[in-house]
């Protein structure tokens, strides 16, 4: 699962050719979650701390992720992307 973004010890991490809906998912210590794209919806455990930074930084870069999303669908290289400062 390729690393699309790190910061203040969250992973945030893609599949490639991954189910719909476009989801993102998350590790923090001992917690995983899968967060969608498009409405923030969680499944799975994480700290309300760590998922109000990965809101913040979902909502920074949603265009960047749906476009991560399709490349990851066509099996095409993913970007990085950002953290949060």
């Amino acid at each position: 699962m390729p690393t699309l973004s790190s910061f203040y010890g969250i992973k945030i991490t893609m599949n490639y050719n991954d189910h719909n809906p476009p989801h993102i998912h998350a590790e923090y210590q001992d917690y995983e979650a899968i967060i969608m794209i498009q409405t923030g919806e969680v499944c799975g455990q994480i700290s309300k701390r760590e998922l109000n930074l990965i809101w913040q930084w979902l909502d920074l870069h949603q265009s960047e992720l749906l476009e991560n999303w399709e490349n990851a669908r066509q099996r095409k290289p993913l970007s990085k992307i950002a953290p949060l400062p």
